[in-house]
């Protein structure tokens, strides 16, 4: 072996070293600094009397004005959630997926947790938390409101109708301000996530009243999960038709200050890769869109509405929605509909190949309604996908079993000219075409499966409906890692594994049906190829035991199906009985040609 090739190698091992190993290490050694909460309050935002061009502000955050969303002040955040949630008088929230209530101080949906989701995939374990009051460390509430002189202030006291919020009994907020304008909060709640929030104002006063309706999503830190190339979480929303999260991001929002959007209707809000709390204006109002962060970790999404004049004795009211729960897409697709909301499903970070994840996911979903196990529904999309491509696949794999009878004839070209590339490289070329055999005949299989491959990914990986989906036996969760690991000889030793080496049944046999497939490949000439293809399945092993038991099931079934047309081909293309005769071209007979 040359220099060259040994320098190949080594850099092939050590960039899959770097890939492995720079995620453990960079947690291990260089974890991030935990953020201080020291806000707990709505932010300020600017004064918008009319809907005004798209800007960026400066860094910081808008002192509260005349016609801005009002402010509370600010207090330390607190650790005891149920002390604060029996601080305030409250309307208790009571529907078939969500339970908490309401805060009657400054009517804000601020205690929910979703009753069909558990924070861990024992059935025992406690549902999943989404909103949570302030002062709390992890607070996260909306609020609607009116901003203008008269207006009930932002931890006002509120009067409900009722003590209790079902979707079959809306509740009725009320507060009447000294000058006697009546400001009201109708709000219903469906069966599934979403409230709708009527906000009336009926002026009793003598003299015209000015308002602007606003409503808001805010947070205090960033979470648990972090935003990578795959996944965004943190301020979302669809402004113009246009999905707006990169700009967005915790990050760029306390570097580069808030950013607000003139636009008619959207939505916006703060998402997780699984949960979303999101305001939805009246879609046929103009509204100043805002995107915003405060010292303390704060952050905070709201909408503003142009001014409304309201004349002594009459009546004004507008419409909005709040979305609190989980992204199911079928649940988002139908809100979509019957709201008019533009790209509500953009809420899930399909990415790029979304046009090809939302169909995969449907088919899943269709599949698991009849075998009633999403991993028996892996397997059957996995059949499908691979009959789909079946004449392609069948080419490959005639021209790999071509490829093997032709390789003495390929080798002794190469032990003929080794001092003359062009020349075996024209040989080779009459070679392929005498032989009817296309050397590049495999790639065009693996590149349609690419985007299905990450697809089947993204849709394991955001799809509420696939967490903690079990398949069978030590398979309890097809969004998550194999658990089932020999380095701790399967459970028996009680240590848990770094990431990186933490290495499962269903990765092994990933990389052992790899190493079986490329058993019956032609054995590459070139020697850093053949190399590299040997370490291949073993460093696949590696990489794929972080990722998703679904995914590796996927790969798994797929190599088996590979096996088997490959083992079919070799049969109907079998090595002759005594080498083959290699093909003598004269110099100067031969142009070099293309492979079709």
């Amino acid at each position: 072996m040359t220099q060259d090739n040994r320098n190949m190698i080594v850099a092939v091992l050590m960039s899959a070293l770097v890939l492995l190993g720079w995620t453990f290490f960079s947690e291990k050694y260089f974890p991030p600094a935990k953020p201080v909460v020291v806000a707990s309050a709505p932010i300020a935002a600017p004064s918008a009397t009319t809907p005004s061009a798209t800007t960026t502000a400066s860094p910081g955050v808008a002192a509260a004005v005349p016609g801005a969303i009002p402010v509370a002040g600010v207090v330390a955040p607190v650790g005891d959630r149920k002390a604060v949630l029996a601080a305030s008088p409250r309307v208790i929230v009571d529907t078939p997926r969500l339970q908490g209530s309401i805060n009657l101080k400054g009517a804000r949906f601020d205690d929910l947790v979703m009753t069909q989701y558990r924070e861990t995939k024992d059935k025992t374990s406690p549902p999943v938390r989404l909103l949570s009051p302030s002062p709390v460390i992890d607070a996260w509430f909306g609020q609607f409101g009116w901003a203008g002189p008269g207006v009930p202030p932002v931890d006002a006291l509120w009067t409900a109708s009722s003590t209790r919020l079902t979707p079959a009994a809306p509740v009725t907020l009320t507060w009447t301000s000294p000058a006697g304008v009546r400001f009201e909060q109708v709000i219903a709640v469906d069966k599934d996530f979403l409230f709708t929030v009527n906000q009336r104002v009926a002026n009793g006063s003598a003299a015209p009243v000015n308002v602007q309706p606003w409503g808001l999503v805010s947070r205090h830190g960033e979470g648990v999960e972090k935003t990578a190339f795959n996944l965004h979480v943190g301020p979302i929303g669809v402004i113009d038709g246009t999905l707006r999260d990169s700009e967005i991001e915790y990050k760029k929002l306390q570097e580069g200050g808030a950013k607000t959007y003139a636009t008619t209707g959207g939505w916006l809000g703060i998402t997780e890769k699984y949960w979303l709390a999101a305001v939805i204006p009246d879609q046929k109002e103009k509204i100043d869109a805002r995107f915003a962060s405060a010292p303390g970790d704060q952050f905070q999404t709201d909408f503003l509405g142009v001014p409304i004049a309201v004349q002594p004795g009459k009546i004004a009211q507008t419409t909005a929605h709040f979305y609190a729960g989980a992204k199911e897409i079928k649940l988002l697709d139908g809100y979509m509909t019957s709201l008019n909301v533009p790209h509500l499903d953009l809420a899930i970070s399909w990415g790029w190949f979304g046009f090809i994840a939302q169909p995969i996911y449907k088919l899943l979903s269709w599949l698991f309604t009849f075998t009633g196990n999403f991993g028996l529904a892996i397997i059957c999309l996995t059949l499908i996908v691979r009959a789909a491509l079946f004449p392609i696949a069948n080419k490959q794999y005639e021209s790999m079993a071509k490829m093997r009878i032709v390789a003495p004839k390929m080798k002794a070209i190469q032990e003929r000219n080794k001092g003359d590339k062009l020349k075996a490289q024209q040989e080779m070329m009459v070679l392929y075409k005498t032989e009817k055999v296309n050397p590049l005949a495999g790639c065009l299989p693996l590149v349609l499966q690419i985007p299905i491959f990450y697809a089947l990914y993204k849709t394991l990986l955001l799809s509420t409906e696939m967490r903690h989906q079990p398949f069978a036996l030590w398979i309890t969760d097809l969004s998550a890692p194999d658990p089932m690991t020999p380095l701790n000889l399967f459970g028996l030793i009680p240590w848990t594994p770094p990431a990186m080496i933490a290495i499962g049944i269903f990765p092994i046999i990933l990389g052992v049906t790899m190493w079986l497939q490329q058993r019956m490949n032609p054995t590459p000439l070139d020697p850093v190829q053949k190399q590299v293809f040997a370490i291949m399945p073993w460093m696949f092993m590696f990489i794929m035991a972080p990722f998703a038991a679904g995914l590796q099931l996927y790969w798994i079934v797929n190599n088996l199906v590979s096996i088997a047309q490959q083992w079919f081909m070799l049969r109907k293309y079998p090595m002759p009985a005594t080498p083959p005769e290699a093909i003598t071209v004269k110099p100067g007979t031969v142009k070099p040609t293309s492979v079709k």
